[in-house]
């Protein structure tokens, strides 16, 4: 019995930390969805390019190396140094803002006013392209990702474990690391959301862009600081997965990962973004530790979607979101 205990606990608690970087990438749709009405399918892959783009830099990688090459013949990949980790963040996250300025400014903005299903499919467009030139500038090839956070299983007691009840309870260094990271993340937005003036901003394009516009406030402003946010959070969100394992393509598909998450919390809903995550990363670990070995395993692969089905007809608008009621 005590054992079961312990292994219940460290399933509640990896699903908790799993469930705090689910969030933190349903924050990144939640943002652009409720400042612009656009769900962006994006999202992830600007996780990938984040990511792709930081190692780059970090390594000293000539970007459009293989492009250059094959044009020019010449043999040049690399600058010959390396640069810190944190100047390449910062590096990173400038060119996070100038791809949000890009965004806007050659795509976003000539199709204001149009259905949101062309502005979902533009979105579709925009995530392989940036895949497209993710490949292109940095090579397809899978990449190590080490910003200096701490890794591998916590030492902290029997230089193994930590030991409850005389049972090992296994913790990642990194896990935690990207827990305690994720968790200040949502708490400073939520802060900028509600008590800074762009973030009263931001609510007040996502409520009525007409009025917005009427006192004065700049869409085009919003709507680049948004996707800026955005851009911020990806990048958060591939160091975290990209440590964890390796930037590669398939990094962009957390975002799938993050629409249970969204159908559960709701898609204007910063708090909803936090809950849901915390109960897809919970339940998914908790159904596979006393369900799975049953039904076969790999449970986690589908028990957040059959949990967002059922969301889906019972409440469609998730437990925070509003529910919106049309009249004729």
């Amino acid at each position: 019995m005590p054992e079961q205990l312990v292994f219940g606990m460290e399933v509640i608690l990896n699903g908790l930390m799993a469930g705090v970087l689910y969030a933190l990438v349903a924050l990144g749709f939640v943002l652009i969805y409720k400042a612009s009405g656009i769900f962006n399918y994006a999202q992830g892959v600007m996780a990938l390019f984040a990511a792709m783009t930081l190692v780059g830099i970090m390594n000293g990688q000539v970007p459009f190396s293989h492009l250059i090459n094959a044009i020019f013949g010449t043999h040049i990949h690399y600058f010959g140094w390396n640069v810190p980790a944190l100047f390449a963040i910062l590096l990173t996250m400038a060119v996070m803002v100038l791809l949000a300025w890009a965004v806007q400014r050659f795509v976003m903005r000539h199709l204001v006013g149009q259905e949101p299903i062309i502005l979902f499919m533009a979105t579709i467009g925009l995530a392989y392209f940036l895949e497209g030139v993710a490949d292109l500038m940095w090579g397809s090839e899978i990449k190590t990702l080490d910003v200096g956070l701490p890794q591998g299983i916590n030492l902290w007691i029997d230089e193994s474990t930590f030991n409850i009840f005389g049972y090992g309870f296994f913790i990642d260094n990194l896990d935690i690391v990207a827990t305690v990271i994720a968790a200040l993340l949502v708490a400073a937005l939520v802060a900028f959301s509600q008590y800074t003036k762009q973030g009263r901003a931001m609510r007040a394009v996502a409520d009525d862009h007409q009025a917005a516009l009427s006192v004065g406030i700049s869409l085009n402003f919003i709507w680049i600081m948004v996707w800026s946010v955005a851009g911020f959070v990806a990048l958060v969100a591939g160091i975290m997965w990209g440590t964890k394992s390796g930037v590669q393509f398939s990094l962009s598909l957390i975002a799938l990962k993050a629409l249970p998450v969204l159908m559960l919390g709701g898609f204007t809903s910063i708090p909803g973004a936090i809950v849901g995550g915390l109960i897809i990363g919970v339940g998914e670990k908790l159904f596979e530790f006393t369900l799975g070995p049953a039904l076969g395993g790999a449970t986690e692969n589908w028990f957040a979607y059959v949990l967002a089905l059922i969301f889906l007809v019972f409440r469609p608008q998730g437990l925070f979101g509003e529910k919106i009621i049309e009249r004729v």
